[in-house]
């Protein structure tokens, strides 16, 4: 039986993975994109250096995860929409950097185990509250689903702007990429309010453009 990816044990953060995303992340796309692409990160003292959260930013290209991971220099396991693992490269690809595969239309029980999971580990929990590419800034379909993961596994939420990282936008030597990292925004029982404090957090961000 073919494996869906939807669920992942603690044990499967291990050294192999912890050392491909490293290398992923830093050496090949956080190199290339500051050398080639003016990448510049703010924010970075906002990040927690030990202890689980949630990392949540606004979602341009396919590449966001990358950056995210080498600008608050902690690893994360993505939440991934399920199409990406039909292939068998995107399969293997995201398999190694410990990805799993979700429903973006409802948030169910494997996700929650997974992200309970992950607290175990070291790393962090990634996640795109917009749920699809939105290049102009829209938060009108913000899932609330992060907000229960927040909830059920009681942790803050670190939100995250990128910005200059479309395709059309980061071509070398002209690009202008930039990824800001906001204050953690504290576990909160009502997840609309957390919601809210999110949006709120990534519009403060955007004033800095």
């Amino acid at each position: 039986m073919t494996r869906n990816y939807t669920q992942r044990k603690p044990s499967e953060y291990n050294l192999f993975r912890t050392v491909f995303t490293w290398l992923t992340c830093n050496l090949v796309y956080g190199l290339y994109y500051t050398l080639f692409c003016n990448l510049k990160v703010e924010g970075r003292e906002n990040v927690p250096k030990k202890g689980f959260f949630i990392v949540a930013s606004n979602h341009v290209s396919a590449i966001d995860p990358f950056l995210v991971v080498f600008a608050i220099r902690r690893l994360a396991a993505y939440m991934a929409k399920k199409e990406l693992f039909e292939t068998k490269f995107g399969r293997l690809f995201l398999n190694f950097l410990g990805a799993f595969a979700v429903n973006r239309e409802k948030l169910e029980v494997s996700t929650i185990k997974t992200a309970i999971g992950i607290k175990e580990t070291g790393w962090v929990l990634g996640l795109f509250p917009q749920g699809t590419r939105e290049t102009d800034g829209n938060m009108e379909h913000v899932s609330r689903g992060f907000a229960a993961i927040a909830k059920i596994t009681k942790s803050d939420i670190l939100p995250v702007k990128i910005s200059g990282a479309t395709k059309e936008e980061r071509k070398p030597f002209k690009g202008n990429m930039k990824i800001t990292i906001g204050k953690p925004i504290p576990y909160n029982e009502d997840t609309q309010e957390m919601v809210n404090s999110w949006i709120k957090a990534m519009a403060e961000l955007n004033k800095g453009e």
